[in-house]
């Protein structure tokens, strides 16, 4: 058994190589991508008749070089810098809606926006008329307030 193994090195980095790629599947940093690189490298070696000892310093090698040349195009290539993703109540400012229920001057009514109801009141303290469009300005825990559309 040992005699197979230390016949087909090769194999063994194919094996190594596998196992790389797929633990990096759960990992998506290219991290280990590029220790499946370098064990793919290895196989080609061993493939080749290289002793262990090459096999090992090729595998560091290109290894390094992967993580000094392959990661960080495939990081600045597939991770590609997005505009800031807002969340919550600051996703909210800026929207538009239509309100549900009447705001009454000083007091509150409700707005629906993206098929969500939210208790509001008018920036400037006027009442707004149902079904005018209006847009979030604040938002205050679960009330909004808004001014109408022009």
């Amino acid at each position: 058994m040992i005699e197979f193994f230390t016949s087909n090195l090769w194999l063994i980095w194919v094996i190594i190589s596998i196992v790389c790629l797929i633990l990096e599947l759960s990992s998506g940093d290219f991290f280990i991508l590029c220790f499946a690189i370098g064990a793919a490298a290895s196989a080609i070696i061993a493939g080749c008749g290289a002793s262990l000892t090459w096999q090992i310093i090729i595998f560091a090698v290109v290894s390094a070089l992967s993580l000094l040349l392959v990661r960080p195009a495939l990081i600045k290539k597939l991770h590609k810098p997005h505009r800031e993703r807002l969340s919550n109540a600051e996703a909210m400012i800026g929207k538009e809606g239509r309100v549900s229920e009447p705001i009454v001057a000083n007091g509150y009514g409700r707005v629906a926006v993206d098929g969500d109801d939210w208790k509001a009141l008018s920036a400037d303290g006027s009442a707004i008329d149902k079904d005018t469009r209006v847009r979030i300005v604040k938002m205050d825990s679960i009330i909004v307030t808004v001014e109408p559309l022009a």
